[in-house]
């Protein structure tokens, strides 16, 4: 077998530093090195591709369209390097940064992570609620909780919570009009977030249309969370994915005037960099929650499993 033609390990490390942090200087300092130093192993790696990896501008870097194709490749590598090295260590210690989808983070995931910290004490679990989804390239985050449909290429997703969707509206919204006793009654309230595409979905089969309450005035709060909290307070009816909201109705906070339930294929994932698989805290992390989520929630639909060729963009956010 042909030996591997390689460049030195030490520009590779400068090269993706400096990718990921847009600075020769932050870079340096994440390596122990000068910036010099860390200038001259790009040069060096430079020239045994053939082509700038970075273009130089007084005070700034930017990689160029060749560096940009090159860091994700060399991150990846990196990152299987140090997933093996772990694995073959056995080790589980080190910071573990979760970002999660608001909703699943304040609905499930804060109520029951301390139980993945006693079982892995070594580790210094760190959760970051957020909208804004994850760069794995240039964040130091080990997994998301992401809301949408995916695939997400370069990410393994695992399906943890289907977001299907029915009305919710607190007792005393309800009992405003003398209780909701058919669908028609709840157009008779305000509908929270009604442009939502949730909203024809659920009503239209039924023959009902949302069109007038889609010319009443209504501020977006976009999240779920805030939604349902509008909901709580008597704002209106929301629209809401009810294994999430399991206390919140066993505590008379909200009732749900329906069984009808609907789907549009949205849900909650676990994704993390297919490189990353093997990496023994990821997979404590994963064994962990797909097996307390579905002990509280029932598995997922196996129909929901699929992976399509083609991401589906998201029409609702589900953080």
């Amino acid at each position: 077998m042909e030996p591997l033609s390689l460049p030195p390990l030490a520009a590779l490390r400068a090269f993706e530093a400096a990718a990921r942090h847009g600075s020769f200087t932050k870079a340096g300092e994440e390596l122990g090195m000068t910036q010099a130093a860390v200038s001259y192993q790009i040069r060096a790696l430079e020239d045994r591709v053939g082509a700038p990896l970075f273009a130089r501008r007084p005070r700034q870097v930017s990689l160029t369209e060749t560096g940009r194709r090159f860091a994700p490749t060399v991150r990846d590598a990196f990152e299987r390097i140090a997933a093996a090295y772990a694995e073959a260590r056995g080790v589980e210690e080190g910071k573990f940064t979760i970002s999660t989808a608001q909703t699943f983070a304040s609905h499930w995931l804060v109520d029951n992570l301390d139980t993945f910290q006693a079982r892995h004490p070594a580790l210094i679990v760190r959760l970051e609620a957020t909208q804004r989804v994850a760069d794995f390239q240039s964040e130091d985050v080990d997994v998301a909780i992401r809301g949408g449909h995916g695939p997400w290429p370069g990410l393994e997703r695992h399906l943890l919570l289907e977001a299907n969707f029915t009305p919710m509206l607190s007792p005393s919204l309800a009992a405003s009009i003398g209780g909701i006793k058919t669908p028609a009654d709840l157009l008779r309230l305000p509908l929270l977030d009604p442009h939502d595409p949730w909203w024809r979905l659920w009503f239209e089969p039924l023959g009902l249309s949302v069109e007038a309450s889609l010319k009443v005035p209504s501020a977006k709060l976009g999240a779920q969370g805030l939604v349902a909290r509008a909901a709580m307070a008597g704002r209106g009816v929301a629209m809401l994915t009810p294994a999430l909201y399991r206390s919140e109705l066993a505590h008379g906070l909200l009732i749900q005037p329906f069984e009808r339930i609907c789907t549009d294929g949205l849900g909650y994932w676990l994704v993390y960099p297919e490189g990353r698989r093997n990496a023994p805290k990821i997979r404590a992390f994963r064994d962990w929650i797909l097996k307390a989520v579905a002990e509280q929630m029932g598995a997922p639909e196996e129909s929901s499993l699929r992976s399509g060729d083609d991401e589906t963009k998201a029409r609702h956010q589900t953080a």
